[in-house]
């Protein structure tokens, strides 16, 4: 007992809580281990992820270099710098050069309506009725001044077409006098003293003179350039302001008509003019409709160029009579004019001259503007060197990745440093597998290019890295043996691109490839070791609870004792004293 001390845990000389720590501390030794290995191995998970974002990289890079068509890839393009022309060449599109000269360019043609199809501002002389706000010209009045002769006219919207014009007479003291002709739907000024009429100043602040279509002609009489009145293009046929009245159509109100042999439908009593406009350019008629406000006039376009014609057809007096289309004129469109390196004229109906019309394979040219253009074929090697160059790149990429996380090196002081890979053999072995890909032959070529190096592609003299050693036998190989170069990369199964993504894909497959394999194991020995540091800390809780114990029952033991001495020296005190 006296080698314990056990007086020092009573007085408390003796710290028997620190003894209990540092004990504790000594067994925490096995979680440190597992704590630092567990740390590792997420390092680790954390490399292998990097090293699987690079080779999916590689894996995109390499898939691209087998796209269908790359290398027959073509390009065409103009000799003249500010062409409007556009041009496209398809892979089977010859290489050379080839002369266009165009001499006219197709347009399309045009059925126009006749003039002044809507009704007129007033159905009589006297327009005392027609106020300003609700006049229906195609361009609305607005309030202001305006000038004749040098006089300031003055106009609200509330006044009426007979307000102004005895606006106008007063503000020139009777000089100029003006009228409204219901039969022409014109409205005009007249001197009374043969003097000229002159209309408007820059300060004018209404518009009334633009909208009603009076502008100066140097005489004494100047009238509208145009009908006045405008169609209501949003309300029912019956009451759009047309001039001609549609008969042609049932007790309901349906009619019908056809537009190059398309029949389309109308009802007077439900369709505006603007919906019967929209439904013959939805059709199959293949022709643009539209309300000319300016001239009062609807305009039939054909929707493709050429000269062709349009054409209508309805029974009686119905809409397209209405609309003036029955009697309108056509105005036929041209077709393209054109020669290929100077050979005949030629002609087509379309801009966009196909390979039929130009008589190149796979060439197409769409011509903006007249004039002689040389158009050149070529191979599309920008977008060859791109994709090769992309996979030079990823591929280096990855090399230089599993190099990093593999080596073994000395630090400055010769201490030697693993990388997280350092011991994982099957990635190294990965990286010497992409070499030997890259730098192999593909078997079975019909071609004389069977390798990178036959493309002016090796591996650098320092590293194992690619690069395009001889850029001038690249671009040769692309431009001249474009087929020979695809061979090589496009091959199924055997080819270059086919043989990377066979590799590649081994190692990216989810859940089964080789990556997920390893991380998958890596995460199962963390959960082991988790389950280990639970199991051992359970255990140190535990032990620190008996050694507690233990040393409470130590100190309790200790307190007893001091009191049965001090109680027996208490006695034997009294006993000497007697």
């Amino acid at each position: 007992m006296a080698g314990i001390s056990i007086s020092g845990l009573v007085s408390g000389s003796f710290d028997w809580k620190a003894v209990v720590d540092q004990l504790i501390q000594i067994e925490t030794t096995p979680i440190t281990r597992l704590t630092t290995e567990e740390s590792k191995n997420i390092d680790r998970l954390a490399s292998l992820a990097g090293l699987q974002t690079q080779m999916t990289d590689l894996q995109n890079a390499s898939k691209a270099l087998g796209t269908a068509g790359l290398f027959s890839g073509r390009t065409a393009s103009s000799s003249t710098t500010t062409s409007n022309w556009a041009t496209s060449a398809a892979s089977d599109a010859a290489n050379g050069s080839y002369s266009i000269s165009v001499s006219q360019l197709a347009t399309s043609s045009r059925l126009t309506g006749s003039s002044g199809i809507s009704s007129p501002l007033s159905a009589t002389n006297d327009v005392t009725g027609v106020t300003l706000a609700s006049m229906p010209t195609a361009t609305a009045v607005t309030a202001g001044t305006f000038a004749v002769n040098g006089k300031q006219v003055t106009i609200a919207l509330t006044d009426s077409l007979d307000d102004v014009f005895g606006k106008i007479s007063a503000a020139t003291g009777g000089v100029v006098t003006a009228s409204y002709n219901a039969a022409s739907d014109k409205i005009t000024l007249a001197s009374n003293n043969a003097s000229q009429v002159v209309l408007g100043a820059a300060n004018d602040s209404s518009n009334f003179l633009s909208a009603l279509r009076l502008s100066n002609n140097g005489t004494a009489t100047v009238s509208s350039s145009t009908t006045l009145g405008n169609a209501a293009l949003s309300l029912p046929l019956a009451s759009s302001r047309l001039r001609t009245a549609i008969t042609a159509v049932d007790g309901t109100g349906a009619g019908s008509f056809s537009v190059n042999g398309v029949a389309i439908q109308y009802n007077v009593n439900t369709d505006s003019l603007s919906a019967v406009l929209a439904r013959i350019a939805a059709s199959d008629a293949g022709v643009t409709a539209s309300y000319d406000s300016t001239n009062d006039r609807v305009v039939l376009t054909n929707k493709t160029t050429g000269d062709v014609g349009v054409g209508t057809s309805e029974v009686g007096n119905g809409f397209l009579n209405a609309i003036g289309l029955s009697s309108g004129t056509l105005a036929r469109g041209d077709d393209t004019k054109y020669s290929v390196n100077g050979g005949p004229t030629l002609t087509s109906r379309n801009l966009a001259l196909d390979e039929t019309a130009l008589g190149v394979k796979g060439l197409t040219v769409t011509a903006g503007s007249l004039g002689t253009q040389v158009i050149t074929v070529k191979a599309d090697t920008a977008s060859m060197n791109t994709a090769i160059q992309n996979f030079i790149t990823k591929f280096n990429s990855v090399q230089s990745y599993i190099e990093a996380q593999t080596k073994i090196s000395r630090t400055p002081d010769g201490k030697v440093k693993a990388a997280l890979l350092s011991d994982n053999r099957e990635v190294q072995a990965w990286g010497s597998q992409l070499r030997t890909l890259a730098f192999g032959q593909i078997s079975g070529l019909s071609g004389t290019i069977k390798s990178l190096s036959g493309m002016g592609i090796d591996f650098s003299s320092f590293d194992s890295t690619l690069s395009v050693k001889n850029q001038t036998l690249l671009n040769n190989a692309l431009s001249n043996n474009g087929s020979e170069v695809a061979e090589f990369f496009n091959t199924s199964t055997t080819g270059f691109a086919a043989k990377f993504e066979s590799f590649l894909s081994s190692k990216l497959m989810p859940n089964t490839g080789a990556l997920a394999t390893q991380m998958s194991t890596i995460n199962k020995l963390n959960a082991g070791i988790d389950r280990q540091i639970m199991t051992l800390n359970a255990r140190l809780v535990s032990q620190r609870e008996l050694l507690t114990s233990a040393f409470l029952a130590m100190q309790n033991a200790q307190s007893t004792a001091q009191q049965q001495q001090k109680t027996l020296s208490n006695f034997f005190d009294r006993k000497t004293t007697s």
